[in-house]
């Protein structure tokens, strides 16, 4: 559904967050994107989804394909009606507008009356606390809250492929479980997802394949179950290896007090 071919991405003329990014999404999967901070995650989702130069970016080299149709040079909206729609971080719900007004937003991008119906009911069916709150201004909703309104928005539009930035960012744990059985009931709706998270281990369980970006480059990719039981991402991004780690510290401890029983020594002896 999906793929790049060689993405590279520059801010500025100096500043490069992707290079050679090559990486494919199928019609029914769920790609994780992984990374430390800086290592181009949320300027992938930008070039996907056209929004690069509200942040001063540009592709630089490469294609971006979606269903057969080059989009790296699509206007915003064109991609939002060809079925890519992202949810950026933060989630950025339209604080001082209703959650019914949110929702009716995001219905603008939707390719038809009828598919706005249909998605308006796919909500009510995801997210049932939206309903209960349709009068409420959006700022006034707890994070939880506003993390599933950004999503219900976008599903407005009827997208084919949704693009979710760390949908879990600043959510409790009880409520990352609840964002991450969404995601994956949404992929059994028929939806593809493209999901950018720092939380790996939450990702890794719904994702079937993923990509490891490092300094703008992909440094591995494969079935999300394999890179979980892989050393290198268990010592990156799953916190692995605790027993070396406390192991090293213990002996560093070890050392310093041994260095400290020595200098006693000079001192009395």
């Amino acid at each position: 559904m999906l793929s790049t071919r060689g993405l590279s991405v520059r801010y500025g003329r100096s500043v490069h967050a992707l290079s050679d990014v090559d990486l494919e999404v199928q019609a029914d999967g769920v790609l994780a994107v992984l990374g430390g901070n800086g290592a181009g995650k949320s300027t992938l989702l930008r070039a996907v989804s056209g929004t690069l130069p509200l942040h001063r970016g540009a592709v630089s080299a490469g294609e971006i394909e979606f269903d057969g149709t080059r989009i790296d040079k699509l206007d915003p909206a064109l991609i939002v009606r060809a079925g890519v729609v992202a949810v950026p971080e933060g989630r950025q719900v339209f604080a001082r507008m209703t959650v019914e007004e949110n929702l009716r937003a995001g219905g603008l991008g939707a390719r038809s009356a009828e598919v706005r119906t249909a998605a308006r009911e796919r909500i009510r069916t995801l997210f049932p606390v939206l309903d209960e709150r349709s009068g409420q201004r959006a700022g006034l909703l707890s994070g939880g809250e506003q993390q599933m309104l950004a999503i219900g928005r976008a599903l407005m539009s009827g997208p084919k492929l949704l693009l979710l930035d760390e949908p879990s960012l600043g959510l409790a744990p009880q409520m990352v479980g609840r964002i991450a059985r969404i995601i994956r009931e949404i992929h059994s709706q028929g939806t593809a997802v493209v999901l950018v998270e720092q939380n790996a281990t939450m990702a890794l369980q719904v994702a079937d394949h993923a990509v490891v970006l490092e300094v703008g480059r992909v440094a591995l990719s494969g079935p999300a179950a394999e890179l979980a039981a892989s050393d290198d991402v268990q010592r990156l991004y799953l916190g692995g290896h605790a027993e070396s780690q406390e192991q090293a510290e213990a002996e560093q401890h070890e050392a310093l007090d041994h260095r400290a029983g020595k200098t006693l020594s000079r001192w009395t002896g």
